[in-house]
Order: C-alpha cells, then sequence, then structure tokens
C-alpha cells in the first residue's frame, strides 16, 4: 500500500511517519489484503493537532477518519481507530453477505460532476427561475463513479464509510434508482421513486 504522509505547517518527524506507516500497513493487512493507498495529513489548530487519514482500500471504497488531540502521536490514533472500526464493520458486512453478493449483477457505470455557480452570470430577472446550464456554466471536475446494485443499510453503510453526503444506488430489492442522503438534523434520509 502506498502511504502518504504530510504535515499543513507541521514539521513532521522521521518516528512519526515510520509509526504512521507501519501502522496503516498493520490496519489495512488485518481488513484488506488490496489496498491501495491511503493518506495521511496532519495540522495544528490553535492548542492541538488534528490528523485527517484518508484511505482507498478498493474499488469504490474510500474511507476517511478524523482525530483531533494534544499531540500528533494520539491525534493519529485517534484517526486510525476510526477507520479501523469502519473496517471492522464493513468487513463483518461483507462476510454476512457474501453469498448475496455472488448472485448480485455488476454495477452500472456512470459521471459524476461538480458544477461551479458562474459569478458574474447570465442576467436573468430572478436567480430562482435560472435553469441549470446558467446557473451553473463551468464542469470543475469529471470522474467515472459506479452506481452499484445495494441494499439501503448497505448504501448507508457505503455512504458512511466514505463520509459522503450523498449516495445514489440501484435498489436490489426493485431495481429502481435509489438516493440516501445525510440530513441537516443528522438523520439518513431515502428517495425511493419505487412502488
Amino acid at each position: 500500500m502506498q502511504i502518504t504522509v504530510a504535515g499543513k505547517q507541521v514539521d513532521l518527524s522521521d518516528a512519526l511517519r515510520t509509526r504512521v506507516s507501519t501502522q496503516m500497513d498493520t490496519i489495512a493487512g488485518k481488513y484488506f489484503d488490496h489496498a491501495l493507498e491511503a493518506h495521511v495529513t496532519f495540522s495544528r489548530a490553535r492548542s492541538f493537532f488534528t490528523c485527517d487519514i484518508n484511505v482507498h482500500a478498493g474499488r469504490g471504497l474510500k474511507l476517511r477518519g478524523e482525530g483531533e488531540a494534544a499531540d500528533a502521536n494520539t491525534a493519529f490514533d485517534d484517526a486510525a481507530e476510526h477507520i479501523a472500526k469502519r473496517l471492522r464493520r464493513y468487513r463483518r458486512r461483507v462476510n454476512d453477505h457474501h453469498r448475496d453478493m455472488a448472485h448480485r449483477e455488476r454495477p452500472e457505470a456512470a459521471r459524476q460532476y461538480i458544477l461551479r455557480e458562474e459569478e458574474n452570470g447570465p442576467e436573468v430577472a430572478a436567480p430562482d427561475t435560472r435553469t441549470l446550464d446558467e446557473a451553473y456554466a463551468t464542469v470543475i471536475a469529471e470522474t467515472q463513479t459506479e452506481i452499484a446494485s445495494l441494499s439501503v443499510g448497505e448504501a448507508v453503510m457505503r455512504m458512511d464509510l466514505a463520509d459522503q453526503a450523498v449516495m445514489m444506488f440501484r435498489n436490489s430489492a426493485n431495481g429502481v434508482l435509489n438516493v440516501v442522503y445525510r440530513r441537516s438534523d443528522g438523520h439518513i434520509g431515502w428517495i425511493d421513486p419505487g412502488d
């Protein structure tokens, strides 16, 4: 696994870099033998350190863990525990649903776009009447993504593991496109246009 350790306005010791690499290899080896890469970033905010870990554990599986503490080692331990807990939970569910997964169809290919609202956009009477093309004229990023066939519980789990706000999936119960999202009150919303 390729591990990148960086500091934002923080000098990192070689001992900390070695410790992070060793522990991330241990965590990945314990739960996934094919984890691809991890990015560990340390920063300092006032009187405490923060550690942000982003792991690309496999195809379509990205995990994020955060930790903060008075020193960098403890902040890393906190973030690493979040990653390990998520990987344990994911691994348990994968093992429980292994037979079910064998009978599922392959995920559909899709494109994901990130659009930027134009600051000096076209002149229109009211902002609420602008179309999508008028309001968001610039594509900032375009990536390949997949629309997997999942149960609602599995979709929520993947959304939580990737620390995303929204996820589109094909409901394995009825084959219809569904969306789960994190509401502003912290609960999960689910959009199911099917019966």
